[in-house]
């Protein structure tokens, strides 16, 4: 592993216990210039996780608690006249950062969600025919809780679509939780951690990541994925074209987070359900069968032959 990632996920375990698979993925998904949706039940670290690595890095952080009465203005930001000089005067949202927290986003209306859409896909702002460019790296983290539904605002597909992962921290293991708990009463937290990387440190990596080999056969492999999803009898909506894009971006930054210069297929297997699964509508046999989209999909890929190289 690089030294500076190893430093980075090394400084987020002080605060986030135990879930260093997550945190990896996490740091995978910021070195491809994505966006992260975490999905978990309340009290199990999300937002912890997500300032924990926004202040780790030297950027701009910026956290948005996202309710029905949130307009895309305070998103985006807005223009107004500046006394002074009569002329319109940008004035910065939420999103002018290099990490944006968003959090619990499904209780968002749809047209503050929407005010997503561009910052996640352009890296850019429009107001009033200007175009604002976002600084690099930037990155929405998105949090939502699953199990409460009333006063909540599903996430339109097109929406889903813009994570390049969703991810799940799930309960941590027992002897795990028990650092957390001794943590909790040295009120260790995410404020109290220190940078351990500037955002140029951020670029280079990023330009790096997406050097590292991919052979034909890697790709040929994560396009058979992709397809099997949309022939599949269990998936009534397969994976796009972006999906297979976005899973080719993942397994480089994964392998180059692993320490490789080139793509092995177990790259492709350790980040393809947390990339693919949230682009997926199942079929009614495929709800029965299965418990979640993750689950069809781990299904579905196993009909698909992996390549023994990566030559």
């Amino acid at each position: 592993m690089n030294s500076k990632i190893e430093a980075l996920v090394a400084n987020i375990e002080k605060v986030i216990v135990g879930k260093q698979e997550t945190v990896l993925k996490i740091v995978t998904a910021m070195l491809c210039g994505g966006h992260v949706l975490i999905e978990d039940v309340p009290g199990v670290g999300k937002t912890q996780l997500v300032s924990s690595l926004a202040r780790s890095v030297a950027g701009k952080f910026n956290r948005i608690q996202l309710t029905p009465d949130v307009m895309p203005s305070d998103i985006v930001g807005f223009s107004m006249i500046n006394q002074v000089t009569r002329e319109l005067e940008y004035k910065e949202g939420a999103a002018m950062c290099n990490f944006l927290l968003a959090d619990e986003i499904n209780r968002a209306s749809p047209k503050s969600q929407s005010s997503l859409l561009e910052i996640m896909e352009e890296h850019q702002i429009s107001i009033d025919g200007v175009t604002h460019m976002l600084p690099v790296p930037f990155m929405t983290l998105a949090t939502q809780n699953p199990v409460e539904t009333y006063g909540t605002y599903h996430l339109p597909e097109a929406q889903m679509d813009r994570f390049i992962m969703k991810i799940s921290m799930g309960y941590p293991a027992y002897e795990d939780e028990l650092r957390i708990m001794s943590n909790g009463e040295n009120l260790i937290s995410a404020k109290d951690l220190r940078a351990v990387m500037s955002t140029d440190d951020i670029a280079v990596l990023m330009e790096e990541a997406q050097k590292v080999a991919t052979a034909p056969s890697i790709r040929k492999y994560i396009l058979d994925i992709v397809t099997a999803t949309r022939t599949s009898e269990y998936i009534r909506l397969g994976v796009s074209p972006r999906g297979s894009i976005a899973l080719l971006r993942a397994v480089k930054s994964y392998a180059y987070v692993m320490g490789r210069s080139y793509v092995i297929p177990d790259d492709v297997k350790a980040v393809m359900v947390e990339v693919l699964a949230h682009r997926l509508m199942l079929s009614p046999k495929g709800k029965s069968n299965f418990e979640d989209n993750g689950a069809a999909l781990k299904a579905v890929a196993m009909t698909v032959q992996s390549p023994t190289t990566a030559e």
